[in-house]
């Protein structure tokens, strides 16, 4: 089964390197890696350009965003399962995308997930949450849960069905594509319970308060777009549901 893996950037050129490390690495051996560069300046098209030979395809040209970075991947995508790995993370392990393979080809499913650790930016061995996602019920998602984005493989029949990322919505683009494919439409969802992931720490959705209070109108209107109810409270459900990350630890078997 061949996996297509999407790495948006703009101006990292101090993680770029070890994404592009991390995807080369993984012992699956039907990989492609596509790199989409919204016009970086600091020095990140260079290391891309030195490291063409590890990288199956990629652009450079100005995006309105990460989200519409991330549209233009899945359209280049040539695979048949979809995932991201984000400039600033890596891989757990070389064989992340082994279990990816194996959960889809296990049982009929349109997508799988799996736990994701966030990590020191300066020290990726120093884990500083732990997001140990669980096994899918959609029910959940009117909870305030939602799996982690970094984490999630879908599809690409899927998104060229249902689509993929609006531009429209700021940070909660991937909380309200996930609602629509998994909620709304109810593809079948398989959970990996193995961490994929390594993420540094950061975002802007979380930098400030005025940023967060965006961010939860967004949440809301993710429900809206697609004709739902937003769930009573979400406001709270939402960033309660993330409070065990400060507490769990991963499992070192």
């Amino acid at each position: 089964m061949k996996i297509s893996v999407v790495t948006a950037v703009f101006n990292c050129c101090s993680t770029i390197r070890n994404a592009i490390e991390s995807v080369a690495a993984q012992t699956h051996t039907n990989v492609e890696h596509i790199l989409v560069d919204g016009m970086s300046t600091d020095g990140t098209s260079e290391i891309i350009s030195n490291h063409r030979s590890r990288i199956s395809h990629s652009v450079r040209e100005p995006d309105s965003g990460i989200y519409d970075a991330l549209n233009k991947g899945i359209r280049m995508a040539t695979g048949d399962i979809i995932g991201f790995l984000h400039a600033d993370d890596i891989y757990a392990d070389r064989s992340a995308l082994v279990r990816v393979d194996e959960t889809f080809s296990s049982g009929n499913f349109d997508a799988t997930y799996g736990d994701l650790t966030y990590v020191s930016s300066d020290d990726v061995g120093d884990i500083i949450r732990y997001w140990r996602s669980n096994p899918y019920r959609r029910e959940k998602f009117r909870r305030g849960w939602m799996p982690p984005h970094p984490t999630v493989y879908i599809r690409k029949e899927i998104y060229e069905q249902y689509g993929g990322y609006r531009t429209d919505l700021g940070s909660a683009a991937d909380y309200e594509c996930l609602i629509r494919l998994f909620y709304r439409n109810r593809i079948h969802v398989g959970y990996i319970p193995k961490i994929l992931v390594n993420m540094r720490v950061g975002g802007k959705s979380n930098a400030t308060f005025r940023n967060r209070i965006k961010a939860n109108n967004s949440d809301r209107k993710a429900w809206l777009v697609n004709g739902l109810r937003p769930p009573l409270g979400l406001r709270v459900t939402k960033p309660m549901s993330k409070l065990t990350q400060y507490i769990q630890r991963p499992s070192r078997s």
